[in-house]
């Protein structure tokens, strides 16, 4: 490798799109990918970019956070946007694509490239010197995996449990109430939604009714008790739940006056309190019916989710305590993290921190300033919840539009959304400039 040439683990999204912008900057690339010498339980084709799960790229309207990002990316030169686009298939209104042929033009443009050079074979540590991003994915080899352990410690996690998480001016405050438990902390740290009896074994039974995700054969069924699926705990028997995470005790209901019988805890997840998770409530039931139950949850009749919960097998940092802002690792800042590998969720979010891991290392390499995305911007305000989310609460995530800074003055809910998105668009054209 010589001194001017970036080394990137993982042909993946990030790690294809990372390898494009370095290269289009001037900077060599040698790009290491384990396909088709080992692949991982989910991977079938040899090629780079492989989608494993589903071929949607999801919306593309700016009505949603990841059709604004797509804009951005599009508007920025992205690999993975020129992809899609070239290898879009009817898919109403979403991006989707074709994947074999989504494959085969990235791995085309990487190989024509002439500052990009392809290494075929598994990567079993970290390198020890050089500009280094790691983009190896949610099924990351075991012996890089190790590696990375001794760089991570206790930050390294294998398994996601995430909880849904509901857009806090979509609940009825009229039913929710602000409590924390016997008092202690700010009066407001958490949502507190009550059932009654009869709500809470309508609840139990919903649960025990609604459909789950069926687990892939690399994804082991290994659940330990302080992350158990809410269904799981619903299935040991009715009065479970309420001495777990939905126990009232110390939660007086101010319209009452006395504890519920049982209570469900939102947790702000940002600082700004627009968004809230359930607290406890990580679950394998599917995407359709986590809506269709969890809005049966007093408060929650009309909720918006900006996250729905899973729980998976997914090599991720912990990010807010390992990385800069600019992906870089706090202790070692020759050595950038880029993709699902950090906690972003999703196949857009992964081909964006990417794109900023690329033209970071490609900025250490020329020895010019790190241009980081305005906070306004959908890719600016994904890397600020990425690396300045809650240490100790901190899981994967979508692009969404509650991780946006909030907008001056007094908007209409329904603009709310064209007005961050024309925002973002204005700023990115100024930040464009720079790069």
């Amino acid at each position: 490798m010589s001194e001017k040439s970036i080394t990137i683990i993982g042909g993946g999204l990030a790690g294809c799109e990372a390898a494009w912008q370095a290269a289009q900057r001037g900077v060599s690339v040698a790009l290491h990918e384990m396909k088709p010498t080992k692949y991982s339980p989910a991977h079938e084709l040899p090629g780079l970019a492989e989608l494993v799960c589903s071929n949607s790229l999801r919306g593309i309207s700016l009505d949603n956070a990841v059709g604004l990002l797509k804009e951005e990316l599009r508007r920025c030169g992205s690999l993975i946007m020129m992809a899609a686009e070239a290898t879009s298939v009817p898919a109403g209104g979403a991006l989707a694509v074709d994947r074999q042929l989504f494959s085969d033009y990235v791995t085309a443009r990487i190989e024509a490239h002439p500052l990009i050079r392809i290494e075929r074979g598994e990567v079993d540590a970290v390198p020890g010197d050089g500009i280094v991003i790691i983009a190896s994915g949610p099924l990351t080899s075991d012996a890089l995996a190790a590696s990375l352990a001794e760089l991570a410690g206790d930050r390294l996690y294998f398994y996601d449990a995430i909880a849904p998480i509901v857009a806090a001016d979509s609940l009825d405050m009229s039913k929710v109430f602000a409590a924390s438990r016997y008092g202690k902390g700010d009066g407001d740290d958490y949502l507190n939604c009550p059932l009654d009896e009869a709500d809470y074994v309508a609840f139990i039974d919903e649960l025990n009714r609604g459909e789950k995700v069926p687990a892939h054969d690399f994804e082991k069924t290994v659940h330990f008790e302080g992350c158990m699926p809410v269904e799981e705990l619903a299935a040991r028997g009715v009065e479970t739940l309420r001495f777990g995470p939905m126990k009232p005790v110390g939660l007086l209901n101010p319209h009452t006056g006395h504890e519920a019988h049982a209570v469900i805890q939102l947790r702000a997840e940002n600082r700004e309190k627009t968004m809230y998770n359930l607290v406890g409530f990580q679950t394998k039931l599917t995407w359709p019916e986590q809506r269709r139950v969890f809005r049966t949850i007093p408060g929650l009749e009309v909720a918006e989710f900006v996250r729905l919960g899973s729980m998976h097998r997914n090599t991720f940092i912990n990010s807010p305590a390992l990385l800069d802002v600019t992906q870089r690792l706090k202790s070692d800042n020759r050595i950038l993290f880029a993709g699902q590998i950090t906690g972003v969720e999703g196949y857009v979010e992964s081909g964006a921190s990417g794109f900023l891991a690329g033209i970071a290392a490609a900025a250490l390499i020329q020895e010019q300033p790190i241009l980081q995305p305005p906070p306004e911007t959908a890719l600016g305000a994904l890397m600020r919840h990425i690396t300045n989310a809650d240490v100790k609460h901190f899981q994967p995530m979508n692009v969404n539009y509650g991780l946006f800074p909030e907008l001056s003055g007094k908007i209409k809910k329904k603009e709310r959304r064209q007005k961050l998105a024309e925002r973002a668009l204005d700023a990115l054209e100024v930040w464009k400039q720079g790069l």
